[in-house]
């Protein structure tokens, strides 16, 4: 996608819209989590709900993908561009806290997609929220290592 770009500036800006797309679609995600968290009765059976559910497994899983598959791949790619070793090294350790949170939104995921079982929704969301905020921690400061510190550069 971005490999046929002629200059840095048009290159790396390209990341700059894609993460930028990529944070959309984490407030998208979040809106969808949070109405489902404020709904502390669940019932079985509850379409509504089950809707959201289903909804919010969609967004998630497709934010985690665009993550693993196309950002942090781009913020890699460009940490190597620019010889950033120091970054390059934090983001190793970094993205090993966000692996570990990919585990639990994807057994969430799999877990809601077998089943209408509602009644330990309120507990898996806030498991799955406590996962979300160290993950979205993470990637910000992934990308500040690696992106945002190289803006200057770039000028």
């Amino acid at each position: 996608m971005l490999e046929n770009c002629k200059s840095a500036r048009e290159r790396w800006g390209g990341v700059s819209d894609m993460i930028d797309r990529w944070l959309h679609a984490r407030q998208a995600l979040l809106v969808r989590f949070c109405g489902l968290s404020e709904n502390r009765e669940v019932r079985d059976g509850d379409a509504q709900t089950e809707e959201a559910v289903q909804e919010l497994c969609q967004l998630l899983m497709d934010y985690v993908s665009a993550g693993h598959f196309e950002v942090y791949e781009q913020l890699i790619l460009e940490g190597k561009a620019f010889n950033d070793d120091a970054g390059l090294e934090k983001s190793r350790d970094l993205y090993r806290k966000i692996d570990a949170t990919t585990d639990v939104a994807v057994d969430f995921n799999d877990k809601y997609l077998e089943t209408d079982d509602l009644s330990s929704l309120p507990t898996d969301l806030s498991q799955l929220g406590e996962a979300l905020e160290s993950r979205f921690s993470s990637e910000d400061q992934m990308i500040a290592v690696l992106h945002t510190a190289h803006k200057n550069q770039l000028a």
